[in-house]
């Protein structure tokens, strides 16, 4: 007489299927996580892409000027701090004070947009207040400073090759985000910076070991080259921080050369 029974799995076999099955799941989340990443590096450069955009819609607004990286103002006893993202400032009239943050320069209207942040960053805010972070605007040459006499940031028509100046990019530097681009080397239209910040305004090069920029052209692209060097005291904290960490911040040249005018 024959039995019906089905024959179930051996331990042993059950044991091969479950190898199987792990070791084509080690082989596949390596390939299914660099995937994910570079879906987010391509986002990110469509964030770069559309302050590109808007940065060039300022300028024909403001007399072909770039906004200013930041400046303060007084009105009325309140102090406002101006910044090409965000501005932000203190409501007195709650208790406690809260921190009220609005669009940025770069933005004309009413509207914050999320375009800010970064999809692979993550880590300290700029500054506490931020809703989205992770990205700078190069302040050395471009955005500059209330500080710097004139208080005027760069022309249009200043810049001679826009396809090999950077504007925008993966802010990072060793407290965590920055939202002012320096380049690596003192030049006159920065003078006004402490030595110390030319290291904090370093890029990150948290996409697959690269960094993601925008040029004043308007095209974006991710770059694996990496610089280090800098005339700033900040050159130790900048390499021990190298030596510790996976992402890894620097500049984008080894001189000033995609960060000027020229």
């Amino acid at each position: 007489m024959t039995s019906n029974k089905s024959k179930g799995f051996t331990l042993v076999e059950l044991l091969v299927v479950i190898s199987i099955v792990s070791l084509l799941m080690g082989m596949l989340l390596p390939s299914l996580n660099r995937a994910r990443q570079q879906a987010k590096s391509i986002f990110c450069l469509n964030n770069l892409r559309q302050m590109v955009i808007a940065a060039n819609c300022y300028t024909c607004s403001y007399d072909d000027r770039y906004p200013l990286a930041y400046y303060t103002e007084r009105i009325n006893g309140i102090r406002y701090y101006h910044s090409w993202d965000f501005t932000t400032w203190k409501d007195w009239s709650t208790t406690p004070a809260t921190e009220v943050v609005k669009p940025g320069l770069l933005w004309q209207g009413d509207t914050i947009e999320k375009v800010h942040q970064c999809p692979s960053f993550n880590g300290a805010h700029n500054w506490f207040a931020d809703p989205y972070t992770g990205y700078n605007y190069n302040t050395s040459y471009i955005g500059m400073n209330e500080t710097v006499s004139p208080p005027n940031s760069a022309g249009t028509t200043e810049i001679r090759r826009p396809s090999g100046t950077a504007i925008f990019g993966d802010g990072q530097y060793s407290g965590g985000a920055n939202k002012f681009m320096r380049a690596p080397f003192s030049n006159p239209r920065d003078a006004s910076f402490s030595d110390p910040a030319r290291a904090a305004g370093t890029q990150g090069y948290r996409h697959l070991d690269k960094t993601n920029v925008a040029f004043c052209d308007g095209h974006a692209e991710s770059t694996r080259k990496i610089f280090t060097n800098t005339d700033s005291i900040g050159q130790d904290q900048l390499d021990r921080y190298n030596e510790t960490h996976n992402i890894k911040i620097g500049f984008l040249s080894k001189d000033n050369e995609l960060y000027d005018l020229k």
